[in-house]
């Protein structure tokens, strides 16, 4: 079984609406993302997933107001930006989303 994982920093901003407290207000973070990957096969090239997709993936989400990419009523939080980025990631078993030191985000399917 293989493991990888890859360290992405991307900056966005977004505001949380009807939260109550100041992430109602319009703001933006440099998210540090981690994407971790597991599988038993690897490809021609003898990769499990090409980092490059990964970051090309969550680049996705670079320099953007991401209320603009989320659908209308689901917010914007970590915890959403987490299983976004889950869900679009081949072989994908966890990602972690840091908006600021000591603020962190889980998301994964057990």
């Amino acid at each position: 079984m293989w493991y990888l994982e890859k360290d992405i920093v991307v900056s966005s901003a977004h505001r949380l609406d009807g939260y109550d407290g100041k992430c109602a207000n319009l703001h933006g973070h440099s998210w540090h993302i981690t994407v971790y990957c597991k599988g038993d096969k690897l490809n021609k090239d003898g990769i499990l997933v090409d980092f490059v997709k990964i970051k090309d993936g969550v680049n996705y989400f670079d320099h953007t107001y991401l209320n603009d990419l989320f659908p209308k009523g689901e917010k914007p939080t970590a915890e959403n930006l987490a299983k976004r980025i889950y869900e679009m990631m081949p072989l994908c078993y966890k990602v972690m989303v840091q908006e600021e030191e000591g603020s962190k985000c889980y998301y994964t399917e057990e």
